[in-house]
């Protein structure tokens, strides 16, 4: 263990002597996992991976646990597409879908158990969410702070009412302090996302070495990747943002620096839905911080330029992406939240900004909103569906060009450099649960809808449904990303020069292999002009065909070219 770096960190956070203390409780946390952490028969990452996005109980058949259930369905459908399952928390929880969670160390039983999670780890890479910012107020250190244990009263945080908060940054718009009745009278306690969901202390080393437990306890049950949630709220200081701090991202190098001594294997990825330039922050310098960082401006530039018809604002910001050597970006269109609006701060001017939510409006979606240090409330995320998004439903468009559209958004997705994901819902075009978030008062849930088995298996199997179009169209596409190296998340990537209708990248792999990736955003065709410079490029890898070189390259509608210079 590199002991200087470990205790350099601890000494910056809490100081010569408590940080000397927390380290030898540390090691003997080290040491107490030695026998327990085994190294994972999946080495690295390349082109072949695909993480899928999933709840726990996605699918459900009456009599069966969900996790048993969502195995069979991984191995029926999945295996020749998808290498990895990101499971959404499984853990106790009270509220947030599983985002506010009771107990960190348990899988909730009306899921399964962690054999269940063992039997999923059989055929996929896994990835455990590490849901550290807060814990549910049903929670054992919560009742027990509110019960009057002191120990516990250290483990959250109760502003002074002196306390400088005028410039804490709110993720949404919602109080940041809630009052609770404890033991010796009311508690304000610190809740940055919900009242259900209390914020830990991490200027306590108790707090942090237990949830180092708590880590380390995942990788020992097969966890591959940590997705590190809402990590840039981590640590508190008054007077400040609390948002972004130095604090945080020491935590989150002490953690890499952890595992890369015990559990190399595992790759940390960070979610931070914060501007651009912030977000590749938690990159380090490529070799101390984060694996992975959440590509938080690609849903809604994705999105922006199908509702444009112009690929330009996506093409600059694609060409002026720099990652360190040694990382890289965590690609995906949806998840069970909404298209987050705070990357596009900076890269869009806010007038489009509000376009696009007007426009997410007109397609039946939800916006949510957040608290500004001045009082102010702006649009934070649009809560809809990633295929309704792209598609008005009361627009009456023939549903061939709505999947078409769909499609190519996601050989985007697919094209970038780095590990692409896909949410369960996109897999199957869902469309937006309005009625589900009008009824539970919770925007998110138009995008979490739960679908019983024999209805998904229905929709599959009967090859003219929209859920059957979309899975067998994106299949094709992840079967060819796995097969050909250009597309390595470490790979090149290089935006190519075209008409603003597309989008064109040209991937390389780190042995030699190239692809032209040619995706028209636009409802209308668009050619490539200048035809010696694109009469090598004689193999479209999507229809596996060759193409005729005497002609400009032209693109229908909707339509996405892989080329190759041969079909070798």
């Amino acid at each position: 263990m590199d002991t200087n770096k470990i205790r350099g960190f601890l000494t910056e956070l809490y100081g010569q002597d408590a940080g000397g203390l927390f380290f030898e409780r540390l090691a003997q946390l080290l040491e107490n996992y030695n026998d327990r952490i085994s190294a994972s028969h999946f080495g690295g990452i390349d082109q072949r991976d695909i993480i899928l996005i999933v709840y726990p109980d996605q699918v459900r058949q009456e009599g069966r646990f969900p996790l048993t259930i969502l195995a069979d369905f991984c191995r029926l459908h999945l295996l020749e597409t998808i290498t990895g399952i990101h499971i959404l928390p499984f853990y106790p929880w009270t509220s947030d879908d599983g985002f506010s969670v009771i107990d960190y160390k348990k899988v909730d039983p009306r899921y399964g158990n962690w054999d269940d999670i063992h039997q999923l780890g059989e055929n996929f890479k896994l990835m455990f969410d590490a849901v550290i910012n807060h814990v549910s107020v049903k929670s054992a250190w919560f009742q027990s702070m509110l019960a009057g244990n002191q120990r516990y009263r250290e483990y959250f945080i109760l502003p002074a009412q002196s306390d400088d908060l005028s410039q804490v940054v709110r993720p949404r718009a919602l109080p940041l302090l809630t009052e609770f009745e404890a033991a010796d009278g009311v508690a304000k306690v610190w809740t940055t996302f919900s009242a259900d969901q209390v914020d830990l202390n991490y200027s306590n080393p108790q707090v942090l070495l237990e949830i180092l437990d708590v880590l380390l306890l995942y990788i020992s049950q097969g966890a591959d990747f940590i997705r590190l949630d809402a990590i840039a709220y981590l640590w508190k200081e008054q007077g400040t943002t609390c948002i972004n701090l130095p604090q945080t991202h020491a935590i989150i190098q002490l953690f890499r620096a952890i595992l890369d001594q015990v559990a190399p294997h595992v790759m940390l990825i960070t979610e931070t839905n914060v501007p651009h330039a912030e977000n590749i922050s938690y990159f380090g310098d490529g070799k101390n911080e984060a694996h992975l960082v959440y590509n938080f401006s690609l849903p809604p530039l994705v999105l922006h330029a199908f509702q444009t018809g112009s690929a330009e604002t996506l093409s600059q910001w694609a060409a002026n992406l720099d990652l360190p050597l040694g990382a890289t970006f965590f690609n995906f269109l949806a998840s069970h939240d909404g298209i987050g609006l705070n990357p596009l701060r900076g890269i869009l001017p806010e007038e489009q900004i509000d376009t696009l939510v007007e426009r997410i409006r007109t397609h039946g979606g939800l916006v949510s909103l957040k608290d500004m240090p001045d009082g102010r409330q702006l649009p934070n995320e649009l809560n809809i569906s990633y295929f309704d998004a792209l598609n008005n439903p009361y627009a009456g468009e023939p549903i061939e060009t709505q999947v078409s559209r769909f499609v190519t958004a996601h050989a985007i997705l697919l094209a970038m450099r780095g590990l692409p994901a896909i949410y369960f819902h996109s897999l199957v075009g869902s469309r937006s649960w309005r009625e589900g978030a009008l009824a539970s008062g919770h925007n998110r849930t138009i995008n979490r809808k739960k679908l019983e088995r024999d209805d998904l298996e229905n929709l599959l199997s009967d090859r003219d449904t929209l859920a059957a179009r979309v899975f067998d169209r994106l299949s094709h596409l992840l079967k060819i990303r796995r097969e050909h190296p250009a597309f390595h998340p470490y790979g090149r990537q290089e935006v190519v020069s075209a008409p603003p209708g597309i989008f064109g990248l040209l991937r390389s792999s780190p042995g030699g292999e190239k692809i032209l990736c040619l995706q028209n955003v636009s409802n209308r065709e668009e050619r490539l002009e200048n035809i010696q410079e694109f009469e090598r490029w004689n193999y479209d890898l999507i229809e596996t065909k060759m193409r005729n070189t005497d002609i400009p390259v032209s693109l229908k509608p909707y339509q996405s070219l892989w080329l190759v210079e041969s079909k070798d």
